[in-house]
């Protein structure tokens, strides 16, 4: 593949998308949302999600991240009554937190902020309370020490004075907090859904079941890694923030045991794609890991764990569109953007949604370009 210089700058990846086509609510059942995909270098197919399994083989392994978004949204006040906002971010130490913080001015070293129960009628809880302890240069959050009951942990708080934060631009929604949730989701610690699993249902499991589709499972807990925007103009330039991985030896041998055996691994969301390159570029090769990952990829990178990708419809300008880029070349990734843009609803039930709450592409391996000129740089 031959790269050209736009790959690597953020003007490269713009496009206009109609506010209109910024999915609001999900689709309801989840597996009768969109999907487009991609099965050669030329040809593409719009279909509903519920056809996927008729699209995969027997001996193809589908890996998930399992992540669970945690209510990481708390609203509070100081003690002078102004009211504050915090997005959780992950945890640096036991009950201490890395969190965006609304009004930033408003959050000095040494401050005290209390947090309101989502029930106010809730009069057996223990006050929730936290002191600003220090900044954080390269996300321009807070440390924030939580005060939380002997033997609790900040998590566990959560429950009842936590909001599932929805991404900033669903600003209409109806949903319901479990339907920003995978039906598999069970290590709590992201603060944002990997979206790409959100389209799976019990009974889309079942039909990959029965046609020998297998699966696994890998955990990175979604921060501001993955949706910080990229600002530099020069994307080789950017630094992603590390998000915490774990692979399992369990998921390592299914997937070595795939491809000896000639099958496919399909990554369910580029989350599941950063983590597992994230440990190839890392160690040389997939291993068993756990810890953190700051890979960036974009055009020119060598994929070495994954075969192909189920991925949403992503911002313009952001590292997730320049991720599946490198899978199948910048100019075809805008061209299918705007024919997805451009398809109606005729014999659909919607046109194509974007965004977290909106439809998917899946990406076969026939697809996937091949890469010769160099590899990107990828960090972990």
């Amino acid at each position: 593949m031959d790269t050209d210089r736009l790959d690597w700058t953020t003007e490269g990846y713009d496009y206009e998308l109609p506010e209109e086509r910024i999915a609001q609510n999900p689709v309801t059942p989840r597996d009768q949302s969109r999907l487009l995909i991609v099965d050669s270098l030329t040809s593409h197919h719009h279909r509903i999600f519920r056809d996927l399994p008729h699209w995969l083989k027997s001996g193809d392994l589908l890996v998930f991240n399992n992540t669970q978004v945690i209510p990481a949204r708390l609203y509070g006040s100081k003690s002078s009554g102004a009211s504050v906002e915090i997005l959780l971010l992950e945890e640096r130490q036991p009950n201490c937190w890395l969190a965006l913080v609304k009004p930033g001015k408003r959050f000095k070293i040494g401050v005290r902020v209390e947090f309101e129960p989502i029930n106010s009628t809730a009069g057996d809880l223990e006050p929730l309370s936290a002191t600003v302890v220090d900044t954080d240069e390269a996300t321009g959050g807070r440390l924030l020490k939580f005060d939380v009951p002997a033997g609790q942990s900040l998590i566990e708080q959560l429950e009842h004075f936590g909001h599932i934060p929805f991404p900033p631009y669903v600003t209409e929604s109806e949903a319901l907090p479990q339907q920003y949730q995978t039906i598999y989701a069970k290590r709590p610690g992201a603060v944002a859904a990997p979206t790409a699993g959100l389209h799976f249902t019990e009974e889309l499991f079942q039909q990959l079941e029965h046609r020998g589709i297998n699966k696994a499972f890998v955990t990175l807990h979604v921060g501001v890694g993955t949706f910080r925007p990229v600002e530099v103009t020069d994307i080789t330039t950017h630094q992603m923030h590390a998000e915490w991985i774990e692979v399992s030896p369990e998921t390592v041998e299914q997937i070595q045991k795939t491809k000896a055996k000639g099958g496919r691994v399909i990554a369910v969301g580029t989350t599941v794609v950063r983590t597992l390159e994230g440990v190839a570029m890392a160690e040389g090769k997939l291993t068993p890991y756990c810890g953190k990952t700051n890979a960036f990829i974009y055009p020119g990178y060598q994929f070495q764990a994954i075969d192909g990708l189920i991925t949403n419809f992503h911002l313009p300008r952001s590292s997730l569109m320049m991720l599946v880029a490198a899978l199948i070349g910048r100019q075809r990734l805008l061209d299918l953007y705007q024919d997805a843009i451009a398809q109606s609803a005729e014999g659909f039930n919607h046109p194509y949604r974007f965004y977290s709450f909106g439809d998917a592409m899946l990406i076969l391996p026939g697809s996937v370009i091949s890469v010769t000129s160099h590899q990107s740089p990828v960090t972990s």
